[in-house]
């Protein structure tokens, strides 16, 4: 007896629902899956195009189409004459097929209401030898993306420029007059470095603003400080070569650190910044020391004069470099920004900046001012991974930074952000006092809120995360078992009446949830 037909049976399509645009690639989904699930086996007749077309209101050459790419795909096989089956050779099939369509489905393909009664898909065997095939690096590389997925756009979350600023109307009339021009779409790569009137443009105002040591021929333009750091962590270091890293720091640099298999050591800061001392106890060898010194990422302190003399003189002893991460140095409320590090050891420091948290996040433009005998090895870096940045925004910001539009719009935002900042501190002084208190600070895009040591911060931002709040917990950001509680909050995008809401959710969280302090 011949196999089931299932000409007049479509229990196999059950709860198809089809949406517009994607009909063809669902049908295709919805028949793998029945395929890989059992639901129709090997040598399963399926029914004519015509028939399921007319059945799923379909366009017939939808249907035909597909079963054609299912036919190329090793799941169906035609004979002529007698119609479409189930090929009966599916041993052919890549071994992973089933679950990395099922990935896929649960990435944006899935169909929706499907029937609650159909089972769950199971492959055992099949999931263990995906497993068993995987690339190595594969799951690191994984877990890499959730870690740096990005927060939702709610209070209070870290980052968020202020919505309106920037782009101004400056900025878009540059980018039309740029994009009107030939110079924005050359016919040829560029100098993986970066655009010379940028390296120009940025090494005149770091010179201006940050006391930095450089020329044009130092500056390396980068897709945001991430890939900087990623840069310069390859450059510097090996498996198992040693580091200094603050702790607490930021996760982005922890991530590389970790890529690059280097040996690191976690160095206490305290009110002067990283403790040198401390770090020459615990590794007095280290290759390079990557410090965040005009505004300590997370807490907010800076290092200060004494310790930042005590630093390079270690690392004049024992030949390593510092990375100077500046991500925020404009964002200063009193004052002018600090000078930078890198100014008193031009040789010794390489320095990372940025324009994301300044400008606006989607530019991704950052930039390195290295040490001139490690210009090629950043220009070697660059080519590998993407040869160089988009053409058209550089020379935008370019154009922007010397007809003097960006150092205006930096003293705007300062203002702003400072009022955006004593607004949050204002808020959890009359409302959250009880439980915690900010760390004291004057620069960047967010405060700490320390909490009592027996509160599980972790907890409290899951909480407020299911009660529409972006809170980061503090103590993940130190290294293990030598964390302390307290919630980063960001109030940098956020209108006065989104900052008093959320400051009140979190009182609500308090109280449900933790003992007064």
């Amino acid at each position: 007896m011949g196999k089931q037909s299932i000409t007049n049976d479509l229990a196999a399509l059950g709860g198809l629902l089809l949406r517009p645009g994607s009909m063809g690639r669902q049908l295709a989904a919805r028949l793998r899956e029945a395929i890989e699930s059992g639901q129709l086996r090997p040598g399963d007749r399926l029914p004519a195009s015509r028939l399921l077309a007319r059945k799923l209101e379909l366009a017939r050459g939808t249907v035909a189409d597909v079963f054609s790419q299912l036919v190329a795909e090793g799941y169906l096989e035609s004979r002529v004459g007698a119609g479409t089956y189930v090929a009966r050779d599916l041993g052919r099939l890549p071994i992973a097929a089933g679950p990395q369509r099922l990935l896929h489905r649960h990435a944006g393909d899935a169909l929706p209401n499907w029937p609650q009664a159909e089972p769950p898909f199971r492959f055992p065997k099949q999931l263990e030898t995906a497993q068993a095939d995987m690339p190595p690096n594969a799951g690191r590389f994984a877990a890499f993306a959730e870690r740096f997925a990005p927060q939702p756009l709610r209070p209070f979350s870290v980052a968020v420029p202020l919505a309106g600023i920037a782009p101004d109307q400056n900025w878009r009339r540059l980018g039309n007059r740029v994009r009107a021009s030939m110079e924005a779409a050359p016919t040829g790569y560029e100098d993986p470095c970066g655009l010379k009137e940028l390296r120009e443009a940025i090494a005149a105002y770091v010179r201006k603003s940050r006391a930095v040591v450089c020329e044009p021929e130092n500056v390396v333009i980068t897709n945001g400080a991430q890939q900087g750091l990623y840069i310069t962590g390859r450059i510097l270091l090996g498996p198992g070569e040693p580091a200094w890293a603050e702790n607490p720091a930021y996760p982005g640099l922890m991530t590389v650190l970790e890529d690059v298999q280097a040996r690191v050591f976690r160095i206490p800061v305290d009110g002067q910044g990283v403790d040198v001392s401390a770090g020459a106890v615990q590794c007095p060898d280290a290759r390079a020391a990557f410090v965040t010194p005009s505004h300590q990422f997370p807490l907010g302190m800076v290092m200060s004069m004494p310790r930042r003399m005590e630093l390079l003189a270690w690392a004049r002893t024992c030949g390593a470099w510092i990375v100077e991460d500046d991500y925020d140095s404009e964002l200063r409320f009193s004052g002018q920004p600090f000078p930078s590090l890198q100014g008193l050891d031009p040789q010794r420091v390489i320095y990372l900046g940025t324009m994301s948290k300044v400008l606006f996040p989607s530019l991704r433009i950052g930039y390195a001012i290295v040490p001139q005998r490690l210009v090629g090895a950043f220009a070697g870096a660059r080519s590998l991974m993407d040869k160089q940045s988009p053409t058209a925004e550089q020379h935008v910001l370019a154009a922007y930074m010397r007809e003097g539009y960006f150092e205006a719009h930096v003293r705007r935002i300062r203002k702003l952000y400072a009022q955006r900042r004593q607004i949050l501190l204002d808020l959890l002084q009359a409302r959250l006092a009880n439980w915690g208190s900010p760390q004291p600070g004057e620069q960047g895009m967010h405060l700490i809120f320390w909490l009592a040591p027996h509160v599980d911060d972790v907890a409290l931002s899951l909480a407020a995360s299911r009660q529409g709040l972006a809170v980061r917990p503090v103590s993940s950001l130190y290294g293990k078992g030598t964390g302390r509680p307290g919630l980063m909050l960001g109030f940098g995008g956020f209108s006065e009446k989104q900052l008093e809401e959320g400051v009140e959710t979190l009182r609500q969280l308090f109280e449900r949830y933790c003992q007064l302090a």
